[in-house]
């Protein structure tokens, strides 16, 4: 690549702001991790959802001891991607243990039930293959007695694919409409901007209440309730951008030529846009996020078991005032560290394009 390319000048002077490039090594640490799922989480079952109700909300860093007490052969063992999309549904059936030992072909196993009472010696048959392991949570159980840190992990996915695809959603529409009305003005530009007007007025989450109820709740109904409420941001700058461009002169060379108006717009004026509107769709990529988040605190988001730290955030804030407030605390640093560092490659972007002064080139 020519070092004079513009390109290659733009990834300088981002790489020179130390912080929005540790925003965006963040980020790929993020994704990488959400890609890989259930390959590097503690709990492999689907959605992280084993749950042991005795050992309800336990201390990072605690081990437990497991027996195994029935074995289901009829479980398909899922090949390699499917396991890291997926997950792969557990074979077995185990229970918390506090002791163990074997008698002929039974086990005489002592479940734990706290860790200032002690069970009963209960004989179960013995299974085939390995009976008993040893788990370690190292960011403590949850309410159900689920392990914290995968479930932490598979957030990521939600967040970033809401962010994602809401970004892609807001962009489609905002481009387009932005774009037009900017090119072409008048009624036009007069009609859309008022609808534009009437969408900004409203809250945004409150629009995204409003679009969840009428699509319902789920976790692809986010993408487009999300999406639909951003892409004001962006139609908004389009326009803005477009009106500034469109009497350029190879914009009107463009027009001499007998170049459709698509084709202006696309291949001319688009391209001379494209840093300020990677700005925009970073700093909506963030509030797609916190829009998330916030859907499904209120229980309009990612329905349950699907892990989402908007919803672990829920099912744990009563606990902020008690001696488990990490369960509520983790999440919501999950949350804020991965917007902030959405805001600081937003911040990065704006500075490396020069949007404020940018020149524009054909």
């Amino acid at each position: 690549m020519n070092n004079n390319s513009p390109s290659k000048k733009i990834w300088n002077r981002f790489k020179r702001n130390r912080l929005a490039f540790g925003g965006l090594i963040f980020i790929i640490l993020l994704m990488v991790m959400g890609i890989l799922g259930y390959l590097i989480t503690p709990d492999q079952t689907p959605y992280a959802n084993s749950m042991h109700l005795q050992i309800t909300n336990k201390k990072p860093g605690r081990s437990f001891n497991f027996l195994i007490i029935s074995r289901n052969n009829n479980i398909k063992k899922v090949n390699f991607f499917e396991k890291m999309l997926y997950g792969q549904e557990a074979n077995f059936k185990s229970i918390p243990i506090t002791s163990y030992r074997k008698v002929g072909n039974k086990v005489y196993a002592r479940e734990y039930i706290g860790d200032d009472e002690q069970a009963e010696e209960i004989a179960y048959p013995l299974v085939s293959g390995t009976n008993r392991y040893t788990q370690t949570f190292y960011l403590g159980t949850d309410i159900y007695g689920r392990d914290l840190l995968s479930r932490l992990i598979l957030g990521i996915r939600v967040s970033l694919s809401v962010g994602l695809m809401a970004v892609l959603i807001s962009l489609c529409i905002g481009v387009s409409l932005g774009a037009i009305a900017g090119y072409f003005g008048g009624k036009t530009d007069a009609n859309i901007s008022w609808f534009m007007n009437v969408i900004w007025s409203l809250p945004s989450l409150l629009l995204v209440i409003a679009i969840s109820f009428a699509l319902g709740k789920g976790f692809w109904q986010i993408f487009i309730a999300v999406g639909l409420s951003t892409w004001v941001d962006v139609a908004r700058l389009v326009r803005g951008q477009v009106m500034a461009l469109k009497e350029v002169e190879f914009v009107e060379a463009a027009k001499a030529l007998g170049f459709s108006t698509s084709r202006t717009i696309a291949k001319h004026i688009l391209p001379n846009i494209a840093g300020p509107i990677l700005v925009v769709a970073s700093a909506n990529f963030a509030s797609a996020i916190l829009l998330e988040t916030g859907l499904s605190f209120l229980g309009f988001g990612a329905q349950p078991p699907m892990p989402s730290w908007g919803t672990m955030i829920k099912e744990h804030y009563g606990y902020i005032i008690m001696d488990a407030a990490y369960l509520a605390i983790l999440p919501g640093l999950a949350i804020m560290l991965t917007v902030y560092a959405f805001n600081l490659l937003a911040i990065g972007l704006r500075d490396a394009f020069d949007v404020k002064g940018q020149n524009t080139s054909v």
